[in-house]
């Protein structure tokens, strides 16, 4: 009884050492891409610089587009062109199939819950977010949001010549596994109302 009770303990620590270690290197890795998304659209200050956490010799990673401002939760995200699991471990992905800020028509951004969008549920109608890409800073104002089933490919199309800004993430927030459903956020520029 002595050694399987030592032999559960030890692979229990070695299960939240492992943890530990993927959750500390995710979060590096979301600190560089977006120290790269503000030096590309010359957010990045000189003290980030001083710190050495950054340097402009670095090459900047090709799949980074920008910043994702989120005032309400105090959060600055780095985008990162395409949805694949490696770049949603980066930032948030952009749907490569949507169309970028400006140019009058659906964007689509997605993040996982549980790290770039944690406490998205937070966000409010009347919020405010922007996007800085090398292009310029584009600000949009949330309208509304609402729920659809995973499987719900409805959602991404074209809205020309509205320009709409879709976020959308995994629902139920706390869920554990494959979630069922989505959690969708309609925004829109500060200048345009909802079609």
């Amino acid at each position: 009884m002595k050694k399987l009770a030592m032999v559960m303990m030890t692979a229990g620590i070695i299960c939240l050492v492992y943890s530990g270690w993927n959750i500390w290197k995710g979060r590096q890795l979301q600190l560089s891409t977006l120290q790269q998304a503000k030096a590309m659209t010359n957010e990045v200050g000189n003290s980030v610089k001083e710190q050495g956490k950054y340097s402009s010799s670095k090459k900047i990673d090709k799949n980074i587009i920008g910043v994702l401002e989120i005032p309400r939760l105090e959060k600055e995200l780095p985008i990162v062109e395409g949805t694949t699991p490696d770049n949603l471990e980066k930032g948030v992905g952009h749907y490569k199939t949507s169309a970028l800020p400006g140019n009058k028509d659906q964007i689509v951004l997605s993040g996982h819950r549980d790290t770039m969008f944690r406490r998205f549920g937070e966000i409010k109608k009347g919020d405010t977010v922007t996007l800085k890409l090398k292009s310029g800073s584009y600000l949009y104002v949330v309208d509304h949001m609402k729920i659809v089933h995973a499987d719900d490919r409805t959602i991404i199309h074209s809205t020309k010549p509205k320009e709409e800004l879709v976020l959308t993430t995994c629902y139920p927030f706390h869920y554990v596994g494959n979630a069922p459903k989505r959690y969708i956020i309609y925004a829109y520029p500060k200048t345009t109302r909802r079609p």
